[in-house]
């Protein structure tokens, strides 16, 4: 993996927000491992932008419970073949031509464990649709036209260690005991972490954020 560089979250804010004025509309990606804090970031440059930025994760496209039970993947959830890559594609698509009404994009539930469709709606007046997900690098089809379709790609990064120790206490707290949540944790979601820091070269931008200050 490229080395990465640590920058503060006001400067990534500022980056995103350069990137929203210089054209009609941009989308931006943030790669990286499970846990590697993609959701934190991309919530925290949208909020700062305001009504000009939207949202629209990957997480989103996640097969439905029951089709993943169905298909015998539900044991290994949020591995690359548990997504619709295509219909994740084809939205990407549709953002990156800016049509002249909303845009309905699904939102993933995580106290229901499913996508739900039509959640987020991207209307014709923002001009940064910030993307997130693990995936968003890979060079196989259909994720490769991904990467073509985003006017920056960030990946991020984080100590391997303390994204394992997200990712167990987040398993925790969605219902797991502390023995699945770290045997999830060391088992799929670290499958699926090997598989994404090999895409990290594909990135404008490999970045950790820089630990906050604490308060006066």
């Amino acid at each position: 993996m490229p080395a990465a560089r640590v920058l503060p979250v006001a400067e990534l804010v500022a980056r995103a927000r350069a990137l929203a004025e210089s054209g009609p509309r941009q989308l931006l990606g943030i790669a990286g491992a499970p846990g590697a804090g993609k959701s934190t970031l991309a919530e925290r440059i949208v909020a700062e932008l305001g009504p000009v930025a939207r949202l629209v994760p990957m997480d989103g496209f996640h097969l439905a419970q029951a089709e993943l039970r169905r298909l015998g993947r539900d044991g290994r959830k949020g591995a690359v073949d548990t997504f619709d890559g295509g219909g994740y594609v084809a939205l990407l698509r549709r953002l990156h031509r800016l049509e002249p009404t909303s845009v309905w994009a699904p939102q993933f539930r995580r106290e229901l464990e499913e996508p739900i469709a039509g959640a987020i709606e991207v209307p014709p007046q923002v001009r940064l649709v910030v993307t997130e997900g693990n995936y968003l690098l890979l060079p196989e089809d259909p994720w490769d036209e991904a990467r073509s379709l985003l006017h920056q790609a960030w990946f991020l990064d984080l100590d391997a260690d303390l994204r394992r120790g997200r990712l167990t206490a987040r398993h925790e707290a969605y219902g797991r005991s502390p023995q699945q949540a770290r045997a999830w944790a060391l088992g799929s979601d670290e499958t699926n972490a090997a598989l994404v820091a090999a895409t990290a070269d594909r990135a404008d931008l490999v970045v950790r954020v820089a630990p906050q200050p604490p308060p006066d």
